[in-house]
């Protein structure tokens, strides 16, 4: 599996070194989050590392949503037991709760199609930002604070009609920001296509914090340092 590189498993115990994370969140999500840095004083491991982690030990379902409850920290020992239901959280070993997950519907376990389908999510999460979270902040003239840029997962959804697919395309087909004072709730609604024939649906909810008056140098100047560092990666 694509994702043995990014985590590191003894039994039930599954963690993942800061190194593994950086690693995954620039080389496969093409994620250019500070907090995702190697000794950043805000580590967390990527939210779509976690839940390509899920999907690569269970499986696809036809049905399910994933719904974030903790930031993993370095260090922080999840605990992935051989066997779950169609209802579990991914907990640490002080039984602290990560990741809350539904499932239903017929269930499959294929490397190929389970790649594909996180290699095409994860690459449309890297690009959230600049490409969908930046405009619609410039459309309602509010910004996330520049010091401290905190987007947090909330939560995601799938509905597949069918498991019967080796690729898949993600296309965004609609987006919505509600702003409540200094906070933000983004939802992202996509369609999941193989080839011409639509395989699914699904949408993604964030929370942007810190929410103030927008500043187009001080927004310009995060998206630069942001596309730089993407750029700094790429020439590595």
């Amino acid at each position: 599996m694509f994702l043995s590189p990014y985590y590191k498993k003894d039994m039930q115990l599954v963690a993942v070194t800061q190194q593994q994370a950086s690693d995954f969140a620039k080389g496969v999500a093409q994620d250019f989050n500070p907090i995702h840095d190697v000794a950043a004083k805000r580590f967390c491991v990527p939210g779509d590392l976690l839940f390509a982690l899920v999907l690569g030990q269970y499986g696809l379902s036809q049905q399910m949503s994933f719904s974030f409850e903790g930031m993993v920290g370095d260090g922080v020992q999840l605990v992935f037991p051989e066997q779950v239901g169609d209802s579990f959280t991914i907990v640490d070993d002080k039984d602290k709760p990560y990741l809350s997950v539904e499932r239903s519907g017929d269930n499959t376990i294929c490397d190929v199609q389970t790649e594909s389908f996180i290699r095409s999510y994860v690459a449309f999460s890297g690009l959230n930002f600049t490409h969908i979270l930046v405009p619609m902040m410039r459309k309602h003239g509010m910004m996330i604070n520049p010091a401290r840029p905190l987007v947090i997962y909330e939560s995601m959804s799938f509905d597949l009609q069918t498991l019967d697919f080796d690729n898949i395309e993600l296309v965004l087909v609609e987006q919505d920001l509600v702003i409540d004072g200094k906070r933000g709730d983004v939802t992202l609604s996509f369609e999941l296509h193989c080839g011409d024939k639509l395989v699914g649906t699904g949408r993604k909810t964030l929370v942007l914090s810190g929410l103030r008056p927008l500043e187009e140098e001080s927004l310009t100047d995060m998206v630069d340092r942001y596309e730089a560092r993407r750029i700094d990666f790429q020439g590595a």
